[in-house]
């Protein structure tokens, strides 16, 4: 599920920005979490103990170049701009990142439901690891199309001779084994790009995470994933969603808009340059709107660069848009099931969930309870990070600090909220160098 860097080695490749050297000091593995996204790069480097607790020890953030709507446009702008953000991260830390889990995002990210069924011998044949990558294998072959790359399997539920309801079935004993599964999946060509993105940088991407599942990794509870809940990452230009319940990732969706939407809006309808409409947008205006409100938002210096706009009129436009994405989100959790049936409600990350009350009108578009999530289970955050844009740089680190901790007891794997499909192979191919 993570990958790691080991100085010394050759580098290995895979899909999400997260990296860990093996350093001098036995007691400490390092690790990082890159968040490429359409407008900003955001990256985190933490210090794993052996407990697997992991400590900021750098961070930054920078303008991204060359990735529309998620995915990369071209591989220079990328390039350039993840060279930028990592080299203030390493000189606060000191380490030079080498590897990653890097975030991938875009409306090409699908989620598939999909089942597979092994005969493992007679009834008293007992479940082991083999079996297990099997009935995976089943289950994936020939269900996702060959245009696509498998970012995460999550077995949803094995049965056993028929027995169903089985969380982890290894052990148990059995003649046929079943499982459902969640699939996620991308288009493999913006895998790639993103990947030779990366390694313009000189960095090779270990994993690719979708951004909104890294996103939940720091800002949701085990309580609220068992219970029924869902997370939003408004980001710049896409919106993405995920819903965990019974402990379990059960469906990923994107919607093709983000708060950027909301800018251009502005800037069009008011006939003012974007960043402009960027701070009306932030400075003027809640998600809490009054259509019985009125009176004049001045902008510029006063005299002849002051601009001033009805706020109702600003006000129209943007809840014009969010009407428009919140009404996708809801569909997407519809289609899903879950329209209504979350008991811990919605959480809200990324960028665009810094807009002033946007919990309230996600409320009322999504009739839920919503609250904005901030990254946590790292050690010596700053305040910098602790806000919901740095929730998928968190949550990437927070993966990668679970693998670093299969470094200092390589027998035993520690308990994860997503099973990465390679992640067996991939460990193999790293423990036989010891």
């Amino acid at each position: 599920m993570f990958a790691c860097k080991i100085l010394g080695e050759e580098n290995v490749t895979g899909p999400v920005l997260v990296w860990y050297n093996k350093t001098m000091d036995n007691d400490k593995r390092f690790v990082t979490g890159l968040d490429v996204g359409t407008e900003n790069v955001r990256t985190i480097i933490a210090a794993v103990d052996k407990d697997g607790v992991a400590t900021v020890v750098g961070y930054n953030e920078n303008k991204t170049t060359g990735m529309r709507k998620g995915v990369p446009a071209n591989l220079t702008g990328p390039a350039s701009s993840i060279d930028r953000v990592l080299g203030e991260a390493e000189r606060m830390s000191g380490y030079e990142v080498k590897s990653a889990y890097v975030s991938i995002n875009g409306s090409q990210i699908l989620s598939t439901k999909t089942e597979g069924m092994i005969a493992v011998g007679t009834a008293e044949h007992e479940i082991n690891e083999q079996d297990l990558a099997r009935v995976e294998d089943v289950a994936v072959t020939g269900r996702i199309p060959a245009n696509r790359d498998v970012l995460d399997v999550v077995p949803l539920e094995y049965a056993l001779d028929g027995q169903g309801g089985i969380k982890d079935p290894l052990g148990m004993s059995g003649a046929r084994l079943e499982m459902r599964a969640n699939v996620i999946s991308a288009l493999t060509p913006n895998c790639e790009n993103l990947k030779k993105a990366t390694m313009a940088a000189d960095v090779e991407a270990k994993r690719l995470i979708p951004s909104v599942v890294a996103a939940a990794k720091a800002v949701l509870t085990e309580r609220q994933k068992e219970n029924g809940v869902a997370v939003i990452d408004m980001g710049s230009a896409t919106t993405s969603v995920a819903v965990y319940e019974e402990g379990d990732l059960q469906y990923v969706g994107v919607v093709p808009a983000g708060s950027n939407n909301v800018t251009n809006d502005l800037a069009i309808v008011l006939a003012i340059d974007p960043e402009m409409a960027e701070e009306i947008k932030t400075r003027f205006v809640t998600g809490n709107f009054d259509s019985n409100k009125n009176s004049i938002i001045r902008i510029g210096k006063e005299g002849k660069n002051e601009r001033a706009f009805e706020r109702k009129e600003v006000e129209d436009v943007i809840k014009a848009r969010l009407d428009e994405i919140f009404s996708e989100i809801r569909k997407k959790l519809k289609s899903a099931r879950y329209d209504q049936r979350l008991p811990e409600g919605i959480v809200l990350t990324g960028g665009g969930a810094k807009m002033r009350d946007i919990e309230i009108f996600a409320k009322n578009a999504l009739e839920a309870s919503v609250k904005i999530g901030v990254p946590e289970g790292l050690g010596g955050v700053s305040e910098a990070i602790e806000k919901p844009d740095f929730a998928v740089a968190a949550g990437l680190a927070l993966f990668a600090a679970e693998e670093a901790a299969l470094d200092f007891t390589p027998s035993k794997t520690p308990k994860k909220s997503i099973k990465l499909s390679n992640t067996p192979n991939f460990l193999k191919k790293i423990f036989s160098k010891f």
